[in-house]
């Protein structure tokens, strides 16, 4: 051996001494770390699966076609507007939302029904498809109008609780399909919103659409009487059809 060199010793453990374990504890701690990181992680993954992905081409095709709809809606409201006659305004509108409504509650049993989620990717069965269609469209449409007659609306909806159920789901699944995300449409769902009680106003809310003569029928006794002199007219109406239907004079013989 080599002067000023020492002989390194190994030490081997005796029989009886104890291994520390700490390593090996913390390697486990940091494999069940990452365990519950992966398991997290998929449970994720398969959770963004059954939601709308990132681009929904199906959903932009159908927004297109979407403002197509809106103009052809809007364009016969402005008919409804330029009629100026609140009678027949008044019988149009009574027809129109009890068609809606019901077109809305028949939409909602048939999606509740294939458990579909608004953010869910645009629909492809054609049944679900013109449910979820039905919905935005006529969600959408009671909006305009709800903002064009505002008296007229509220003396409708006002009264009748189920409308009132169906419109507050109508707007969540709306708010949710991102149709309306971004662009005026989600304007018109706000302000209905707020014109209705559905939603707190907002200190600057005013309706863009209310009129002067909004503002007079605004008040009950003056749609009172509109009420009535409608009622009159329906009533002169079917005494009318009443007359036609009844039994004609047959022509003479000279007459033949």
């Amino acid at each position: 051996m080599a002067p000023g060199k020492r002989k390194e010793r190994r030490t081997e453990p005796s029989h009886g001494a104890r291994v520390p374990l700490h390593r090996p504890l913390l390697t486990m701690r940091g494999a069940c770390a990452v365990l519950l990181a992966l398991a997290a992680a998929a449970l994720a993954s398969t959770d963004s699966e059954t939601h709308r992905p990132r681009h929904d081409s199906n959903l932009e095709i159908y927004k297109r076609l979407f403002e197509t709809k809106r103009k052809d809606q809007l364009n016969a409201l402005k008919n409804l507007v330029e009629l100026n006659d609140i009678n027949q305004q008044y019988k149009i509108i009574d027809i129109m939302l009890k068609g809606l409504f019901k077109v809305l509650e028949d939409s909602r049993a048939i999606l509740v029904a294939a458990n579909m989620q608004p953010d869910d990717p645009f629909p492809m069965d054609d049944k679900i498809k013109e449910a979820y269609s039905h919905v935005v469209e006529n969600t959408a449409f009671f909006g305009d109008v709800a903002l064009r007659f505002p008296r007229i609306v509220h003396h409708y909806y006002d009264r009748n609780a189920d409308w009132g159920g169906l419109l507050r789901w109508g707007l969540r699944f709306c708010n949710l399909t991102g149709v309306f995300t971004g662009g005026a449409h989600q304007h018109v769902l706000t302000l209905m919103s707020q014109e209705l009680g559905i939603t707190e106003k907002s200190p600057d809310f005013t309706n863009p659409y209310r009129t002067e003569r909004d503002d007079v029928l605004h008040t009950a006794e003056a749609f009172q009487k509109i009420l009535r002199e409608e009622e009159k007219r329906r009533r002169k109406e079917e005494k009318r059809k009443e007359i036609r239907k009844g039994p004609r004079i047959s022509r003479s013989r000279t007459e033949l």
